[in-house]
C-alpha cells in the first residue's frame, strides 16, 4: 500500500464526515427545494451545514454561499463581481495565484479589464512595494484577489495587512472588492472571516475535500454588501447567487468536516510543523533547496528540488517506491512547464522543473517520513549514478 503525502491535493475522507453523509445518499433523498417533508429533511440538513461552515470561520450564515468547488467559488467572486460593474476595470492578483484565479482574471480582458499582476519576493510572498505600486495609479482597481496560503509553496501571504493597506489608501471613492482563496489555509491554520472582513476582505472561498471532506462541495464566503451576478441562472437556489439543485450528501459532509477542523486546529499544526522538520533535515541532507523556507509556511507543506535532477522523473521513481507526492499543484500537473509560483520567485526554470511537493496530513507518521526519506535517497543515487554513465 502506498504512502500518502500529497495531502494539498486532496484528503482521505474522514470516517465521521462519511457517517454523516450516508443517511443523505439512501434514506434521506429528498429534494431540499421541495415543499414536501422529504424536501424539508434535506433543507434542514443543508442549513445545519451552512451554519457549520460559518461558525468553522466566523462568518454568518446567511454569508455562506455553497458551490460545486473552489475554482467555482473564486470564478463567482472574480466573473460575478466583474459583471456588476457599470464599465471595465481592473483586477490585480497576485503573480502566485492557483490556475483558477490567473486564468480567470485573464478571460475577463475579453470584457475589457485591465490586469494588475502583483509579484513576488524571493521566498514567494507579495511584495507590499507591488501593492503600493498599484495603488498609486490614478486608476484603482476594482477587484483584488490574494491567496491566504500558497498551494505549492505552503507560503503565507499577508492578505490581512494588504487588505488594509487597500482598504487606507484606495481613496475616498470604492477602493475595490477584495478576494482571498483560503482553500489550503483552512484546517492548517486559524482563518477568521470576520478579522479579515474588518480588514477589508470582502470575500473568502472554502473547499471540502482539502479538510477531509468530499469532493464537490466548497463555499464562497462573502460580506453581504457585495455585489456578485450569478455565473448559473435557474430556479434561485442559494440566494439566487447559485442555481441547481443542491448536492445535499455533500454540503453534509462539508460542514461535518469544517466542524472536525476547528477541532483539529488545537493539536494538528504542532504535530505537522514537527513532521515537517523532521522531513525538512533529510532531505536537507542530499543537498535539497527548499523554496520559501525563509517565510512563514503552512505547517504541512515542503517544496524543494536537486539540481540537476528533473522532479517528474524522481517523482515516479517514489511512486513506484510507494510514495505518493507531487510535482506542484494538482491542477497543473498537465502542464509541462515549470511552476509559475517557482518562476514568479525569480527561481531558474532547470531548477523548478525539479520541484518536488510534499505535504502532510492527519494520518501522516514518523515511520513514513524516515522511509520516504530513504526512499528518495536510494532513488537520487540511482538518478544520480545513470546520469554520470551517460556523460
Amino acid at each position: 500500500m502506498s504512502v500518502y503525502l500529497d495531502y494539498n491535493a486532496t484528503t482521505p475522507l474522514d470516517e465521521r464526515v462519511l457517517v454523516a453523509m450516508q443517511p443523505y445518499l439512501s434514506t434521506h433523498y429528498g429534494n431540499a427545494s421541495s415543499r414536501h417533508e422529504p424536501g424539508r429533511v434535506a433543507r434542514r440538513a443543508v442549513e445545519r451545514a451552512r451554519e457549520q461552515v460559518a461558525v468553522a470561520v466566523g462568518a454568518h450564515p446567511t454569508e455562506v454561499v455553497f458551490t460545486s468547488g473552489g475554482s467555482e467559488a473564486n470564478n463567482l467572486f472574480l466573473q460575478g463581481a466583474a459583471a456588476a460593474f457599470r464599465t471595465p476595470g481592473t483586477v490585480a492578483f497576485g503573480a502566485i495565484e492557483h490556475p483558477c484565479v490567473l486564468n480567470a482574471a485573464r478571460q475577463l480582458t475579453r470584457r475589457g479589464w485591465r490586469l494588475a499582476e502583483l509579484p513576488a519576493d524571493a521566498e514567494g510572498r507579495v511584495t507590499l512595494a507591488g501593492v503600493d505600486a498599484v495603488l498609486s495609479n490614478a486608476e484603482k482597481p476594482g477587484l483584488w484577489s490574494l491567496m491566504l496560503a500558497n498551494n505549492e509553496t505552503g507560503v503565507l501571504q499577508e492578505v490581512e495587512t494588504i487588505a488594509a493597506r487597500v482598504k487606507a489608501r484606495g481613496g475616498s471613492a470604492h477602493p475595490g472588492w477584495f478576494h482571498t482563496d483560503a482553500v489550503q489555509a483552512f484546517g492548517k491554520i486559524p482563518v477568521d472571516f470576520r478579522a479579515l472582513n474588518r480588514a477589508g476582505v470582502h470575500a473568502l472561498t472554502l473547499s471540502a475535500h482539502k479538510v477531509y471532506g468530499p469532493k464537490g462541495a466548497a463555499a464562497l464566503i462573502f460580506d453581504k454588501h457585495l455585489d456578485l451576478i450569478p455565473l448559473i441562472a435557474g430556479g434561485g437556489q442559494e440566494g439566487g447567487l447559485r442555481s441547481g439543485t443542491e448536492n445535499v450528501a455533500a454540503i453534509v459532509g462539508f460542514g461535518a468536516a469544517c466542524e472536525l477542523a476547528a477541532e483539529r486546529l488545537a493539536n494538528l499544526p504542532a504535530r505537522l510543523h514537527a513532521l515537517r522538520e523532521r522531513l525538512e533535515a533529510g532531505v536537507r541532507a542530499f543537498g535539497a533547496t527548499l523554496f520559501g523556507a525563509g517565510a512563514a509556511r503552512l505547517p504541512n507543506t515542503s517544496y524543494f528540488a536537486f539540481a540537476g535532477v528533473e522532479g517528474e522523473t524522481l517523482l515516479s521513481r517514489l511512486d513506484c517506491a510507494g510514495f505518493a507526492i507531487a510535482s506542484g499543484s494538482a491542477c497543473s500537473s498537465a502542464d509541462p512547464d515549470p511552476s509559475h509560483v517557482l518562476i514568479a520567485m525569480g527561481v531558474p526554470p532547470m531548477l523548478a522543473r525539479g520541484a518536488l511537493r510534499v505535504s502532510l496530513g492527519a494520518q501522516t507518521t514518523e515511520t513514513q517520513i524516515d522511509d520516504f526519506v530513504c526512499a528518495l535517497k536510494t532513488a537520487l543515487s540511482e538518478l544520480q549514478k545513470l546520469t554520470a554513465l551517460q556523460s
